[in-house]
């Protein structure tokens, strides 16, 4: 069939998605971008910044494993809702980060409790509230994917959404300086916290589920369907599904393995680019833009190429999870480049930026490809929570790459030479997808369906 004859409703939804994700971008990057600012105002080391991150991280860790529950219990159209009105909501709070910070001191104080520092609980908070609300986001994408597509278009479709997150990640640098310099550091999280509020009008105007969805054709309803007509396994009721029945497949800790391994990588990059410009090459402000900019531009080619890569070996006969997987070990070479980032910096900042772009680009291509062997293996009822599952570990894994590279960077300033912090941090952000492909491979070494959930 193709998309004349069979219609293509299924990609306004995607396009939906995109944007949400985009908008998840946006909001979580304004702190890393102000962060050379931020701390000049407020005093903050690395390890401050680390701990503010990790709050994030830990925070947005914990909730992915409830998020996808919640997903699952109140249905995609509803949780993805609530979603993004919490992150929203979050990220406008991080303008009112002083005064958040001081009530909250305020109240310990008369407990007896002593804060170190107002503005870095102000933001603790903010961030809190943050990461609780985007950590809905990819457990309701994938779910929506998984309701909206066969299992032949899911990997290019998820690599489609996730392009968001190169958009936010392009927008972000482009935007949040500009608005800071002319409006105040408060102005730019306002500004870019209030735009998911307008994304919800789209969400309840054009989403239902398939079955439901009036502006779907009989034609693309059948197309979308086919995987459970051919599938001997039915799936009836959305019954609960057990955390812990799910963590008794191999499957389900070769996408959490995954996750933890390779998450923090790009955690990494989002949240410490631009004080690596800053630290080894003095960029400041409105000059990360352009930089920036183009790195983040480069990975909307792995994003949707990685989802493309795997259909040419499915297309050849190979099983979705197999042809995933050998397209996930090509995949896993390329960040290798990042190796060299620091030698060739001395050339121009250029050059790092460039080989991160690639490195980063490559994750992206990784990532569309490592959420979608879930809805390879597991019932559509379990996809929330596995990626929720998932989603924990990665977040875990960001929290331990956040607080490394704030421990390192700190030690390595007082000595005088913080580049080899950041030397040091490039060989792990390297080396970890091949070393997450091997350990996945040997969870899961052929393609096996869940059929008994």
């Amino acid at each position: 069939m193709n998309d004349k004859k069979v219609g293509n409703y299924r990609w306004t939804i995607c396009a939906l998605l995109f944007f949400a994700t985009t908008v998840n971008y946006l909001d979580r990057q304004v702190l890393s971008l102000l962060k050379p600012h931020l701390e000049e105002i407020f005093g903050w080391s690395n390890s401050d910044y680390a701990n503010i991150a990790s709050v994030f991280q830990f925070v947005y860790a914990i909730s992915m494993l409830f998020a996808g529950r919640i997903i699952d219990k109140l249905g995609t159209k509803k949780g993805y809702a609530w979603a993004i009105i919490i992150w929203s909501v979050g990220a406008v709070i991080h303008a009112f980060a002083i005064p958040i910070g001081q009530s909250i001191s305020t109240v310990l104080g008369f407990m007896g409790i002593g804060v170190a520092s107002v503005s870095i609980v102000g933001f603790m908070v903010a961030r809190a509230v943050l990461g609780f609300g985007e950590a809905g986001n990819f457990p309701a994408a994938i779910k929506a994917t998984a309701e909206y597509f066969p299992k032949k278009e899911r990997s290019f479709a998820t690599g489609f959404f996730n392009g968001g997150t190169n958009i936010g990640a392009v927008l972000a640098p482009l935007s949040v300086p500009f608005i800071a310099a002319k409006w105040g550091w408060e102005a730019a999280f306002l500004f870019i916290g209030a735009i998911g509020f307008l994304w919800l009008i789209f969400w309840y105007k054009y989403y239902d589920k398939p079955e439901d969805q009036k502006r779907l054709s009989a034609e693309e309803f059948a197309y979308i369907q086919a995987d459970e007509a051919e599938s001997p396994v039915k799936e009836e009721k959305a019954d609960k599904v057990s955390w812990f029945k799910l963590l008794t497949y191999r499957q389900t800790w070769s996408f959490a393995v995954g996750k933890f391994m390779t998450d923090g990588v790009w955690w990494f990059f989002l949240f410490w680019l631009p004080a690596y410009l800053k630290d080894q090459y003095g960029m400041v402000d409105t000059q990360i833009m352009l930089p920036l900019a183009v790195l983040y531009s480069m990975t909307m080619v792995g994003s949707i190429g990685g989802g493309w890569f795997p259909m040419y070996f499915i297309k050849k006969g190979y099983e979705p999870y197999d042809g995933r997987m050998k397209a996930m070990l090509m995949i896993a070479v390329i960040p290798l480049v990042v190796l060299a980032a620091q030698p060739l910096g001395h050339i121009s900042f250029w050059m790092p930026v460039l080989l991160i772009g690639v490195g980063a680009s490559a994750h992206q291509a990784w990532s569309a490809n490592l959420f979608t062997t879930v809805s390879d293996m597991f019932p559509k009822k379990a996809i929330g929570s596995v990626v929720g599952i998932g989603g924990m570990l990665g977040g875990l894994g960001g929290v331990v790459m956040t607080k490394l590279g704030g421990g390192l960077f700190d030690y390595y300033k007082a000595l005088g030479h913080i580049e080899t912090g950041y030397t040091i941090m490039f060989t792990i952000c390297a080396v970890a997808y091949l070393v997450a492909w091997v350990m996945m491979k040997a969870l899961v070494p052929k393609y096996k369906v869940i059929t008994d959930l």
